[in-house]
């Protein structure tokens, strides 16, 4: 396919299906991919502050990519660049998870996903910036630094997989990998106007991905398209023997189902999504999403998923609860950033603790332990979970009754100002109200732009499906993608006038 745009300066113009059928066709060297995308990273990023690092090695293994292509043995991915979450392990390449306490700590392996995508063919070009640990809506907690949105560099891009998000939105990546302990790849994927999927818990191994909350997380995809998204997903899903918690299910095939359409599907619209603190913009976008699908074929049915209101309360319970487990072990002793100015190893512990991690996630470890604490579990961690078992049981229901899909919000707002909300936390924690319900059902569910709000920021429609059925979110996020076409890359826009947190490491 010819394309005027086929200069080795501009490749970041394409999608990653347009970038394989140039690489494919020979109209294109994974090299001059490589470092067209390496180009546009260094043109953009100072201002928006999307990667920590680069990876020194990108070239070479496009150079591999190109071998691999011209001996006829490409894989799925083979020459596209990726660019990788700072929280999932990559051999030879520093891993810091957003924190100080990490500091200079490289991996001997890579996680499984990323040695999937390597399997695949992907080239890695860096990792990107994120919430510290992944705890964070705005990815304002980095001790990097805020990460910016492409659209209004005054606004959050969301969190915690906001370096992610913007380096697609931005072109600076056609694909990335992101996590999601609560909505940390959909929600800045809707911030950003980019498609982010967070799989059924269990779907993709999270073997290698420094653990948050070990029953939430999720590694998920982000890119410009769902075509584009749904290639990721095949590449990295499936069971591994090292992931005791991934899923003996097959894997489907995704990408055929983007373009099978949703006639005939039934579609449900949960009644507590669209109450009182929904911005009225946001929701008119979402039922004229509702309306796409059902003029191509879907029937709408209004629902009721009547333990929402718990959501917030059980997940920021459970997910504290776990932080302060799987966090216990950055103590200084065994890896990562060390204080011996105090005396004996209880000064160290404590030094390195409080100088090398932040405040959120301080706050978060500090709510947990209360949580798990003798008189308190019961009270707090005991009733979370119970919440949690009544959340799960209202999505069975519903989808017992015939649904196949929910459309929801997946955020309350557009995107806010830098500084708006970090000195409030549960303003800021209510961001992800849309969101947690499907990490704590352990349910796949995918975000898709659907247009723009007046401030001209982007606004994105959560679709929520059965386990494992990430094929029916993607039958209607294809719909959708065709009836809100992508938008060409983001160039940055606006003043940065707020301030930002955190402080290069």
């Amino acid at each position: 396919m010819p394309d005027p745009r086929g200069t080795n300066h501009d490749w970041h113009a394409l999608n990653a299906a347009e970038l394989r059928e140039c690489l494919r066709a020979g109209r294109a060297s994974a090299v001059d991919v490589t470092r067209s995308f390496i180009d546009r990273i260094e043109a953009l990023d100072g201002g928006l502050n999307a990667f920590v690092r680069t990876n020194p090695r990108a070239e070479e293994e496009a150079a591999a990519a190109d071998r691999r292509l011209e001996a006829g043995r490409a894989g799925p991915l083979t020459g596209l660049p990726v660019a990788l979450k700072d929280n999932l392990a990559t051999a030879g390449l520093e891993t810091t998870c957003g924190s100080r306490i990490l500091r200079g700590y490289v991996p001997s392996r890579d996680a499984t996903a990323v040695a999937k995508l390597r399997e695949a063919g992907a080239v890695v070009l860096g990792k990107t910036n994120m919430d510290e640990f992944g705890m964070g809506s705005s990815n304002e907690s980095s001790a990097f630094g805020a990460v910016r949105n492409p659209w209004s560099v005054d606004r959050v891009p969301g969190g915690s997989s906001g370096g992610s998000a913007v380096a697609v939105a931005t072109g600076m990546a056609p694909l990335a990998l992101g996590s999601d302990t609560g909505g940390s790849v959909r929600q800045p994927a809707a911030l950003c106007g980019v498609v982010g999927l967070k799989p059924t818990y269990g779907r993709v191994s999270r073997s290698g991905l420094v653990a948050f909350g070990s029953s939430l997380d999720q590694v998920g995809p982000l890119a410009r398209t769902v075509e584009d998204a749904a290639a990721v997903l095949a590449a990295v899903a499936g069971d591994d023997p090292d992931d005791m918690t991934s899923a003996e299910r097959p894997t489907d095939d995704y990408a055929a189902a983007c373009g099978r359409g949703v006639d005939g599907l039934s579609v449900g619209l949960p009644r507590e999504y669209f109450e009182s603190g929904l911005d009225t913009e946001i929701e008119t976008a979402i039922r004229a999403a509702a309306a796409v699908l059902e003029s191509a074929g879907a029937r709408l049915r209004g629902v009721s998923l009547p333990h929402t209101r718990f959501a917030i309360p059980t997940y920021y319970l459970v997910a504290t609860a776990e932080a302060s487990s799987n966090l216990a072990r950055y103590d200084g002793a065994r890896y990562g950033e060390r204080v011996d100015e105090g005396d004996g190893l209880q000064a160290m512990y404590r030094l390195s603790r409080s100088r090398g991690l932040g405040a959120e996630v301080k706050r978060r470890i500090m709510l947990g332990t209360y949580a798990l604490s003798a008189g308190y579990y019961e009270q707090f961690y005991g009733t979370a979970m119970r919440a949690r078992t009544l959340l799960r049981r209202d999505f069975t229901d519903v989808f017992a009754a015939g649904v196949d899909l929910l459309l929801t919000p997946a955020t309350p707002t557009t995107a806010f100002r830098l500084g708006e909300k970090v000195d409030d936390p549960l303003k800021m924690y209510l961001s992800d109200v849309y969101t947690v319900t499907a990490n704590l059902a352990g349910l796949p569910a995918l975000v898709v732009p659907v247009g723009h709000g007046g401030d001209g920021l982007p606004i994105g429609a959560q679709l929520i499906g059965r386990d494992f059925d990430e094929s029916t979110l993607l039958r209607a996020g294809g719909v959708l993608g065709r009836a809100y076409p992508p938008v060409a890359p983001r160039e940055p826009a606006g003043n940065p006038t707020s301030r930002t947190n955190g402080e290069t490491p």
